[in-house]
């Protein structure tokens, strides 16, 4: 008997050592002579269980982790390639409470199935999206997308079903879909989890919209840093084509509809949609002003639907299930589900995808067990490093769009970073105003010279400095930042210095001079 044993191949596993992990086992399992499959996954995205290894039984896969190479010999000394019990044995991996809580939508195959395994995929959902999409008009697939409520989850939460209809009334010759996967906020990796664990549930989202606003080509603009998420999804590619549906007859139904990548810059900008198009055209990453707006005159002056990787890895669910079925999660106008990253000083980092509604206490203190180091939460930012910190008093509050935004911040792309006791917040204040500095493309005056002028002044205000006319000065040029950037990079950057300043003010007025 063969026993089926995964292994994520995902980039956090591997950087703790999981491809030693699975070659120790593959080893061992020779020199017993146990037969093996090992089957690379992705990660279910507990990553403080990683290296998570899990072995297919009658009643459902059992994981144990984290395994280490010194824990190999012991494993099999416990039969786990039989499911045996061991001291690192978690039980069937369905049961374990952090990830039985989740309602996955997106990451619903992220760290079960083998990423390229087309049968796997099929096995378990896959295509059947695309194939009714292929039975329906264009105004049916828009109407299906806009009904469901589906937002932008690359931050502005844009519903994605405006967007598109936007797209398929625009003439056109040439049409593009863009997928924005330059995920460079601080604190989130959900994109490069999917890319690398479910490739193909991001193709056929691409694939759906193109035939919904009748582009022919699609385009993924992958972060430079994430080369294995690059050629997992170039992998991908290659195999969707193999297999009929992306190419000049997509499923036999005589539609193109093919997809190519693109390597980023390396410029946090780019993440803004513009800036991205004009990288891949070749130029300068720059934010271009609007209008026109991409959808009208996008991609080499094409209309254009741009939106994020979970947004279109959404799509192919919305097309199987139903528009009714997703938006009967969630609360008010954030409905769905939101996949939140759990970064910074917290005992169990990892993703957490749950319906909106779902309070940022559950997440910080309950999946997330509160911090690392043990000491209280002091702050948490929410939305990258453009978002708001909020204190300790605002932990009740409801993790969706409006909510937050009630609250004084926002969501951005779910990611959550931790802070303890020991920040310092007017540090933090800095690090924004030196973040923007450091990645603002330079085109407009307010982002390029207030985010330095900010810097220093947040120094003088540090060094004890007239501290109460600094920061006056600093929420002066805040307001400029905000009312005067081209685009969000200059007039988000206030948000994380003004909440540091409103809900930790003494950190700042402790360093006035007597």
């Amino acid at each position: 008997m063969t026993s089926t044993i995964y292994i994520p191949k995902d980039s956090a596993a591997r950087s703790i050592g999981a491809d030693h992990v699975a070659a120790v086992i593959e080893a061992e399992s020779a020199k017993r002579g146990i037969s093996i499959s090992i089957i690379r996954n992705g990660s279910r995205g507990a990553f403080w269980l990683e290296p998570l290894v899990e072995v297919e039984t009658k009643e459902g896969r059992v994981a144990y982790g984290p395994v280490t190479v010194a824990d190999v010999e012991s494993l099999f000394h416990s039969a786990f390639h039989l499911g045996g019990d061991h001291r690192l044995s978690l039980g069937r991996t369905d049961d374990i409470p952090w990830l039985s809580r989740q309602d996955r939508v997106t990451f619903a195959r992220v760290g079960i199935v083998d990423p390229h395994s087309m049968a796997d995929y099929q096995d378990h959902g896959g295509l059947v999206g695309l194939r009714r999409a292929l039975s329906m008009e264009q105004e049916e697939i828009v109407t299906e997308v806009t009904q469901s409520g589906l937002r932008g989850r690359g931050g502005a939460g844009f519903p994605a079903g405006i967007k598109w209809r936007t797209v398929m009334a625009t003439v056109g010759e040439h049409k593009y879909i863009c997928c924005n996967a330059d995920e460079g906020d601080s604190g989130t990796f959900a994109d490069r989890m999917l890319m690398e664990g479910d490739p193909f549930t991001l193709l056929e989202g691409m694939a759906i919209a193109g035939l919904a606003v009748g582009a022919t080509e699609g385009v993924i603009y992958v972060r430079s840093e994430y080369p294995a998420a690059y050629d997992s999804l170039n992998r991908a590619i290659e195999i969707a084509r193999e297999f009929g549906w992306l190419g000049s007859d997509v499923l036999g139904s005589g539609i193109e509809f093919d997809i190519r990548t693109r390597i980023g810059g390396g410029s946090y900008v780019c993440g803004e949609e513009t800036a991205m198009l004009e990288s891949i055209e070749g130029k300068r990453g720059i934010v271009r002003s609007k209008p026109p707006l991409p959808a009208v005159h996008g991609l080499f002056g094409k209309p254009t639907v741009i939106n994020n990787v979970l947004t279109l890895a959404t799509v192919p669910a919305i097309l199987a299930e139903g528009a009714q079925a997703y938006m009967s999660r969630g609360v008010g106008r954030s409905v769905g589900t939101q996949v939140f990253q759990l970064a910074g000083n917290i005992a169990r980092g990892g993703i957490v995808e749950t319906a909106f509604g779902i309070t940022l206490d559950s997440l910080v203190n309950d999946y997330g067990a509160g911090t690392l180091s043990g000491r209280a939460v002091r702050a948490v930012q929410i939305g990258g490093p453009l978002g708001a910190y909020l204190p300790v008093g605002s932990m009740n509050v409801s993790m969706d769009y409006e909510s937050l935004l009630a609250a004084g911040g926002m969501l951005g792309h779910g990611g959550i970073v931790v802070f303890d006791e020991s920040v310092d917040m007017a540090q933090q204040a800095k690090f924004a105003m030196e973040f923007c500095a450091i990645e603002s493309c330079g085109k407009c005056t307010p982002c390029r010279l207030g985010s330095t002028r900010g810097a220093e002044t947040i120094e003088k205000i540090m060094l004890g400095e007239d501290v109460s006319g600094n920061k006056k000065l600093l929420l002066d040029l805040c307001e400029v930042m905000t009312d005067g950037s081209l685009c969000a990079m200059g007039g988000l950057t206030p948000l994380p210095v003004r909440s540091a300043m409103l809900h930790f003010g003494e950190d700042f007025d402790r360093r006035a001079r007597v």
